[in-house]
């Protein structure tokens, strides 16, 4: 059975516009990272790093993401497997705190980033992530 879905289709004008802002924050928040490592330790209250130049490293990937997600939102549907990646970044990242919390590793303030930096984005993300693996399968159906 032929279905009429295309993995071009056009993804709804707010997929773009959602990938859009997550690609400026990310930007943002990864070049803040890069250039002043330690604020987020100062405004939680956590001693600094020793080898803040890791947390640069997280800096770059966060800004890396934003790029990807740039380019996710020129045709989300035909970059869904940039979608996917930030969408499952998004879901691990607040694991991985939340692991970190309950060990005392991290204290509740730190979770701030996860509020802005995953939560804020999962919604939006995994509609389109849903839509683009839908589309996916059913390309793969006809073929």
């Amino acid at each position: 059975m032929k279905h009429s879905h295309s993995i071009t289709a056009t993804a709804p004008i707010w997929t773009s516009q959602w990938l859009f802002a997550a690609g400026f924050y990310n930007l943002v928040w990864g070049a803040s990272v890069i250039v002043w490592p330690h604020w987020l330790f100062d405004a939680t209250g956590l001693e600094r790093m020793n080898y803040p130049e890791i947390w640069q490293c997280v800096g770059m990937i966060v800004g890396v993401y934003g790029l990807g997600y740039l380019i996710a939102a020129t045709n989300p549907r035909m970059h869904w497997p940039i979608v996917l990646v930030g969408l499952l970044g998004k879901i691990f990242g607040p694991i991985g705190f939340a692991i970190a919390m309950a060990r005392g590793v991290f204290p509740p303030a730190f979770g701030s980033t996860i509020l802005t930096n995953d939560l804020v984005w999962v919604d939006s993300l995994r509609h389109d992530s849903a839509g683009c693996l839908a589309l996916a399968g059913t390309r793969s159906e006809t073929n």
